[in-house]
């Protein structure tokens, strides 16, 4: 497959910008630090640079004032779920600022099968087995952070279905920390009053902190991690830099059996 390490007429690559919420927890720098290791791994030659929307440094705008100040191109790969907020208005009001940067917003990591994949591995780590997946008595809450967006729930939503599938029809509930319904305790009563007594968490979220700590101890049963380093994830990471950055120089898209390659 193409990809973008260097642009034709010998050209640099944009800088992939992978941009993460920030949080309070010192483990989320970490575990994001610990993903784009991965990533470069992957694309040695790429320059993959980490931003944080607030709380933590390096900040976004400070980010994409020094790539405009070295003539850099830049692609921003949004280390978020789902639509909402911080990707329809954060990332394009930090684009806005700073009008002298060529750069461009990637769509956020779900849905995706390659996030489907890494949340049922984490899963699996956490103690689920096949014949858990072959039970009548488990169910799974797809913990997220939430959004007042209605297409952030939406594609929460797909994120749930696709698991389930993947789990062998395991019924998933997409459930949310904040600003949205069901919460984690709702989601898990649901399933509870389905005959569904063995409950676990699922962590959608990239990196450790308040909201994913809050939704593991509502687990009544096994509580997966966070995504963090999963090699999926890095490959998602470096997939949708790559589309953006080919919607960018016009390039083909590169066909869905490809996937597997990145």
């Amino acid at each position: 497959m193409q990809s973008f390490t260097q642009l034709p007429g010998h050209r640099p690559a944009p800088t992939l910008v992978a941009v993460g919420h920030g949080s309070r927890d010192p483990r989320a720098r970490a575990t994001l630090a610990r993903l784009l290791d991965r990533v470069r791994e992957l694309r040695p030659r790429l320059d993959v640079r980490l931003a944080h929307i607030e709380l933590n440094a390096p900040l976004l705008d400070d980010t994409l004032t020094a790539l405009a100040a070295e003539g850099r191109e830049a692609v921003l790969v949004p280390l978020l779920l789902a639509p909402g907020y911080h990707v329809t208005h954060d990332l394009p009001a930090a684009l806005a600022a700073v009008p002298g940067l060529r750069a461009r917003a990637a769509a956020p990591l779900g849905p995706h099968p390659l996030l489907v994949e890494a949340l049922a591995d984490r899963l699996a780590e956490a103690g689920w087995t096949p014949a858990d997946s072959a039970s009548a008595a488990t169910g799974v809450v797809l913990a997220s952070a939430g959004s007042r967006d209605p297409r952030s729930a939406a594609t929460l939503r797909r994120i749930a279905a696709a698991l389930g599938d993947r789990l062998g029809g395991v019924p998933v509930v997409a459930a949310y920390a904040s600003a949205a319904a069901p919460t984690v305790p709702e989601a898990v009563a649901a399933l509870t009053a389905r005959g569904r007594h063995r409950v676990a968490v699922a962590s959608c979220f990239t990196a450790p902190g308040l909201f994913a700590a809050r939704a593991a101890a509502h687990a009544p049963w096994i509580a997966a991690d966070p995504l963090g380093a999963h090699p999926a994830l890095a490959r998602l990471v470096l997939h949708r830099y790559d589309g953006a950055a080919r919607a960018r120089t016009g390039s083909p898209a590169t066909p869905a059996r490809e996937l597997a390659a990145i």
